[in-house]
């Protein structure tokens, strides 16, 4: 009788490796983010852990029963058919909750208080005081997206007294969110909003959320910080918001095209901080991937139970 066949494309840690071998010691368990290590494994493993695991890799194992994704984000992963098959799928959102949470205070910051433009100041050698004037205390704050990253944005931010609005798709009430709305409600909150936060997933209900309307609705003293996905947002739109001041700048993470081309516009506007799609990166990944999310999953699953922890709802999207 053939070994059943876990194949994770990821390089990880011995330690990592030793929990997992001591949850389902009888398997095979290929592992390594070399493409060479496991190409010949996936054909019949029965779970598949890694990033984007294409479809061609995939689509004539009959044995695959589950899929990992190490990103939070699966909307580049063949979400009908992978429904079709009945595959399960779980993603590792919720991971991101610190690195990200700072790298959203990072942009905030850096915006309200000019660091990107003294930085600037400084490659040239330049002693400017720049108009700075703005501060972040006691502000309102418009987080787009209440889950992890949302919570403990929200958290954060009532460490420097802001009134913290969250839209959140079941408008169930949040510790250190003042108020919940629901998608529909967002035309209310915006114009409230002197920092609005974009922690959303890409499903076919946020795709574009973000457009001339929803710019114009803002304040023109507001910032915006995308770190969702980049199609959220109208970029075309986004960009002629900035240039006319309808907005006073925005920290993007992630883009509609990635690589950003570099005849973007992005990067040459003052009101800019763009970071190349690595709000969540940190020392921690692999750990938190295969401790909070995988291993526990694992045990569910040689018991025969569905796996719970970020379980995919392919009608949502995520």
């Amino acid at each position: 009788m053939e070994k059943r066949k876990l194949v994770v494309a990821v390089d990880i840690e011995k330690d990592l490796f030793d929990q997992i071998r001591e949850v389902i010691p009888e398997w095979d368990v290929i592992v390594g983010k070399d493409r060479a290590i496991w190409i010949d494994h996936v054909k019949d493993a029965e779970i598949i852990a890694g990033w984007k695991i294409e479809e061609t890799l995939f689509k004539e194992n009959l044995q695959l029963r589950w899929m990992q994704s190490w990103s939070a984000g699966v909307n580049s992963l063949p979400l009908e058919k992978l429904a079709e098959r009945n595959i399960v799928l779980t993603s590792a959102n919720g991971v991101h909750a610190y690195p990200i949470s700072e790298t959203i205070f990072a942009l905030l910051l850096a915006l309200t208080r000019k660091i990107h433009t003294y930085v600037k100041n400084q490659q040239a050698k330049t002693w400017h005081h720049s108009g700075l004037k703005h501060e972040i205390h006691q502000k309102t704050i418009g987080i787009i997206g209440v889950g992890a990253i949302g919570k403990e944005t929200a958290k954060i931010a009532k460490a420097f007294g802001m009134t913290v609005l969250g839209i959140r798709h079941s408008g169930r009430p949040e510790e250190f969110v003042d108020e919940i709305y629901t998608p529909d409600q967002l035309y209310q909150i915006l114009p409230r909003c002197d920092y609005v936060v974009i922690t959303l997933p890409l499903t076919k209900e946020t795709y574009h959320l973000f457009g001339a309307e929803q710019f114009k609705l803002m304040k023109n003293s507001a910032y915006l910080v995308n770190i969702g996905r980049g199609q959220i947002i109208a970029e075309e739109e986004l960009i002629t918001a900035l240039r006319e001041g309808q907005i006073a700048g925005a920290g993007l993470d992630v883009f509609e095209t990635e690589p950003l081309s570099e005849d973007s516009p992005l990067w040459d506007l003052e009101n800019v901080i763009i970071t190349p799609h690595t709000a969540g990166s940190t020392e921690h990944y692999n750990k938190r991937v295969i401790e909070d999310i995988f291993i526990p999953n694992l045990k569910s699953y040689i018991q025969g139970k569905t796996p719970s922890i970020n379980l995919v709802d392919y009608e949502k999207g995520y």
